[in-house]
C-alpha cells in the first residue's frame, strides 16, 4: 500500500442556532462587539439529550453513505473529541455501536483543537502500515456544555458539531491523497488553552492564542505544503481550525495562498474544537467550491498549543 485517500466527508449539527442576540441576554455583549473581535454571527447548541457521540454518529453515517459504504466496510473507527463525559465505553465505540459495526478497532484521540488533524494522520499511518483498509475518522466536541455562560470573552466563540471522513487504502501505483503530516506542540505555554475542573469549563489567553498563532504558524503551514510537493499558491483551499476570523484570515494571508478559497465556517458555527476542520472541508466540498483531486491545506492548532497539518486531496 502507498498511502490513503479521503474517498468522502460528513457533518452534522444540531438544530438549534444561538445568535449573538440571544448571548446580549445572557452577558454584557452585542452583536457588534461579537463580529468586531471573533467574526462569529451564530453558533449551534446541541441538547442535554444530544452527547457527542450522537453528533458524532450523525457525520460519520453522511460520511459512509457518500462513500457507498456499510458500516462493516470499515475496520478502525477514530473520534477525536476533549468533550466526551465517560471515560468508557469511549466515543468511538459507542459510535461504531450506534452505527451497528461488528468488530472495528476504537480509539479517541484528545488534542482539542488539533484533534481531527492528528486523526487524520493517525489512520493515515495505519493503512500505511497495513493494520487497515478503511477508517472512519471524526472530530466531535460539545463545546457548549464545558462553556462558562457568565464570562463574555469565551462563551461568545463555542458551538457543538460534528464532521468526518472515511479514508481508503490506496493500493499499487495510485497517487496517495494524503500527504505527510507536520505536528507538535508548545507544552510549556499550553495552559493558554484549557479545560480543567470539575466542572470542567473551557477557558483561555486569548492574546497569547493570537499572538502565537498569527506569528508562529504560517511558517508553520508552509512547512506542512512543502512536505505535501505543494506550492502555496496552488492549494485550492485553505481549511484552518475554525477559531476566530481574526486569526483565519491574517494566517491564510501569511501563508501566501492566494488563489485559495479560505473556509470562514467560524461565521456560522462559531468554534467546534476537533470538529471545526472536518465540517468547515465537508461544507465546502457539499457546495461544490472545491472538485475533486484539488489540493487542500488542512491545518489544526489550539488547546496544549498543539499543531498538525497535511496537504489532502479534494475526495
Amino acid at each position: 500500500m502507498t498511502g490513503s485517500r479521503i474517498a468522502s466527508l460528513g457533518h452534522h449539527q444540531p438544530a438549534s442556532v444561538l445568535t449573538n442576540e440571544d448571548l446580549a441576554a445572557l452577558v454584557d455583549t452585542s452583536d457588534e462587539w461579537i463580529r468586531s473581535r471573533v467574526g462569529i454571527r451564530t453558533r449551534h447548541r446541541a441538547g442535554d439529550d444530544e452527547p457527542v457521540d450522537d453528533l458524532a454518529a450523525g457525520a460519520a453515517a453522511k460520511a459512509l453513505a457518500g462513500a457507498g459504504l456499510a458500516p462493516d466496510d470499515v475496520d478502525l473507527v477514530l473520534v477525536a473529541t476533549s468533550t466526551a463525559i465517560d471515560r468508557s465505553p469511549n466515543t468511538a465505540a459507542r459510535v461504531a455501536a450506534r452505527l451497528g459495526m461488528s468488530s472495528p478497532a476504537v480509539m479517541d484521540l484528545n488534542v482539542v483543537c488539533a484533534g481531527f488533524t492528528h486523526a487524520l494522520a493517525t489512520a493515515d499511518h495505519a493503512i500505511r502500515a497495513g493494520s487497515a483498509r478503511r477508517a472512519l475518522v471524526i472530530g466531535a466536541d460539545k463545546m457548549t456544555a464545558v462553556t462558562d455562560w457568565t464570562d463574555r470573552t469565551t462563551c461568545v466563540l463555542t458551538g457543538d458539531g460534528a464532521g468526518a471522513a472515511v479514508l481508503e487504502a490506496v493500493d499499487g501505483d495510485g497517487e496517495p491523497g494524503i500527504g505527510p503530516v507536520l505536528w507538535g506542540s508548545v507544552p510549556t505555554m499550553g495552559n493558554a488553552v484549557r479545560i480543567e475542573g470539575t466542572p470542567p469549563r473551557f477557558a483561555q489567553e486569548g492574546q497569547t492564542v493570537y499572538r502565537w498563532a498569527t506569528t508562529q504558524l504560517p511558517p508553520i503551514a508552509r512547512q506542512v505544503c512543502e512536505r505535501g510537493g505543494v506550492d502555496p499558491v496552488d492549494l485550492a483551499a485553505v481549511v484552518l481550525h475554525q477559531a476566530n476570523l481574526r486569526i483565519i484570515e491574517p494566517v491564510a494571508r501569511r501563508i501566501g495562498a492566494v488563489n485559495a478559497v479560505v473556509a470562514r465556517d467560524v461565521v456560522d458555527s462559531g468554534n467546534t474544537s476537533a470538529a471545526s476542520i472536518p465540517m468547515a472541508f465537508s461544507k465546502l466540498v457539499e457546495r461544490g467550491e472545491i472538485t475533486t483531486g484539488d489540493p487542500v491545506l488542512l491545518f489544526g492548532f489550539g488547546g496544549n498549543l498543539s499543531y498538525a497539518g497535511q496537504i489532502v486531496r479534494c475526495p
